[in-house]
């Protein structure tokens, strides 16, 4: 791949921008030192390049996980709250990034994020099933009765479908942590509810096998390491 193309595909701008970046000397590839032609040929597997003095490392698509704050919303365009994107670098934005899985702006925890199509409908795809396990903080003490119900279906307002908890653990007698393969709209909160208590905190903890790294402060985010995605039942292509 030519060097404008591949800082195109990283993001860096348009590939007029990139051309003239490498022009200008801003770049650096590996041993090769600053190259000033953008029509010189890069070798993509793990390329490592630096512009202006910050390495980078090619990336055929953008795997990256995030502690969502609460007052964020998962949109490009958001009405009331900042943005999450806002809290990741301008080039994984401009590659298009997307949630997988938006969160209300007032739930927290793990979320994942990609420029990838066909990881995000294989974690987010209704037909997929795949878990994510919530933890929630109630108004009420949540008797067995009220997590009988969660396991055994509830009955939503405004909703004839019934929906189903495939998992639900007491932490303490107002926390619960609650796994659901739906992605219908206020969840958790609507089950909850639909069992006479409330939803005063909520924050996703898990997706599939993948856990929220508990170093990654609200805010932070990282890349996803190989052995994560295969926890997500994904593999990585080159």
């Amino acid at each position: 791949m030519r060097l404008d193309q591949l800082l195109q595909s990283q993001g860096f701008g348009s590939r007029n921008e990139c051309r003239r970046m490498i022009e200008c000397g801003r770049v650096s590839v590996g041993d090769a030192g600053i190259i000033r032609d953008p029509d010189t040929e890069i070798v993509l597997e793990r390329a490592r390049f630096v512009i202006d003095g910050v390495e980078f490392i090619y990336q055929r698509h953008v795997y990256i996980v995030l502690n969502k704050p609460a007052d964020f919303e998962c949109s490009h365009r958001p009405e009331r709250y900042p943005s999450v994107f806002s809290l990741l670098p301008p080039d994984l934005v401009r590659r298009g990034v997307q949630a997988v899985g938006r969160l209300d702006s007032d739930t927290t925890g793990l979320l994942l994020l990609s420029d990838d199509g066909q990881f995000i409908h294989a974690l987010s795809s209704p037909k997929k099933a795949v878990p994510k396990c919530y933890e929630v903080i109630a108004r009420h003490s949540v008797p067995d009765t009220q997590l009988e119900q969660l396991e055994a279906g509830v009955v939503l307002r405004d909703d004839p479908q019934p929906a189903k908890a495939i998992s639900c653990e007491r932490v303490s007698e107002t926390i619960v942590r609650m796994s659901v393969t739906e992605g219908r709209y206020h969840l958790v909160k609507r089950m909850i509810a639909a069992t006479g208590n409330r939803v005063e905190q909520l924050r996703r903890v898990a997706i599939g096998g993948f856990q929220l790294p508990s170093s990654l402060a609200p805010g932070e985010w990282r890349w996803l390491e190989s052995d994560e995605l295969q926890l997500l039942g994904w593999k990585a292509s080159e």
